[in-house]
């Protein structure tokens, strides 16, 4: 026993300074999205500011592609060294696992949660043509008319896609999904009334909805959002326990040792708390979500099961 806790003794103070020194160079913070993306803007704003806290510049790198499986793979196969994070986005650690075939890493096994960035919060928006000015109104015309409703989505198994399934199933409802290529393409659609309804995060929704372009009718969070505050929530509006909160988050490979993570999350909770972050989460209606690699974990692992079921029910695939 003695020996065990000597040796034990020994490693600790072996590694206690190169964890003491760390970081001694750059960290790269991996983005399974183009430069432009949301979330490719949210890692170089916490990004710039984790850098500050450990002394260390952070660089992005975009890996975009596949579903968000390039990226994430790059991120799953680096080494633990805590010198390569990655962006972890619901859609790709909780949605097109599901989606795929086969996916190159495991979703559980292969990463380890630092923390996460920012919750966020779908809007369901209609186009104006379209004489409804409810959840419930809507949903009473969906009834009658099964099939004929459409909702737009920037592209299949999107967080705005899944959310639209449940909704279709929570309400009982026949609505025909139309997929896009993008965001901006579907919703110059819904504006033109070639399309009558879409989810979609409150960034690339507002400014049509501030403008009269579109009408907003139900957030999908828990609570109103701040940015909307006369917009009700989807449950409150006529669904009870209707639910879609879209988050990202930083993830490490697996087998990263505990104190780089633990020194990773404290940079992470710090940004967080800087006002330049706080000042851009409230413009576009977000919040930020600082907070321990143990409850990141745990959203993870219920928004992926919430989420498998409502994808296989709908039979939602994607190519390969």
């Amino acid at each position: 026993m003695c020996r065990f806790v000597l040796a034990a003794v020994v490693l600790c103070a072996l590694g206690a300074p190169a964890f003491a020194e760390y970081p001694d160079r750059s960290i790269r913070l991996i983005v399974p999205q183009a430069a432009g993306a949301n979330s490719d803007l949210y890692a170089r704003l916490v990004g710039a500011e984790m850098g500050k806290s450990l002394g260390q510049q952070i660089v992005v790198e975009n890996r975009p592609g596949g579903a968000f499986a390039i990226g994430l793979d790059a991120i799953a196969k680096a080494a633990p060294d805590g010198y390569t994070m990655g962006i972890g986005l619901i859609g790709g650690m909780a949605l097109t696992p599901h989606m795929l075939a086969k996916v190159p890493y495991d979703i559980e096994n292969d990463f380890v949660p630092v923390g996460m960035i920012a919750r966020g919060y779908l809007i369901l928006a209609i186009s104006p043509q379209l004489q409804v000015g409810s959840v419930q109104e809507l949903i009473d015309l969906a009834k009658k008319n099964p099939g004929k409703l459409t909702v737009a989505s920037s592209g299949t198994g999107s967080p705005g896609h899944v959310g639209a399934e449940l909704f279709k199933y929570m309400t009982g409802t026949q609505i025909t999904h139309v997929s896009y290529r993008g965001g901006a393409p579907a919703i110059n659609d819904l504006m033109a009334g070639r399309v009558d309804m879409m989810f979609e995060g409150l960034a690339s929704m507002a400014p049509f909805i501030l403008d009269g372009r579109l009408r907003a009718v139900g957030i999908s969070g828990e609570k109103r959002s701040a940015a909307f505050p006369n917009v009700p929530t989807i449950q409150e509006a006529g669904v009870p326990g209707y639910v879609d909160v879209t988050w990202l988050g930083i993830v490490v490979p697996a087998k990263t040792p505990r104190p780089l993570v633990d020194r990773l999350n404290k940079a992470l909770n710090e940004a967080l708390r800087s006002q330049l972050i706080t000042d851009r989460m409230k413009l576009i209606g977000e919040d930020a979500a600082p907070g321990t690699p143990e409850e990141y974990a745990s959203v993870i692992k219920a928004d992926s099961a919430k989420w498998k079921a409502v994808i296989e029910r709908a039979g939602i695939k994607l190519q390969e």
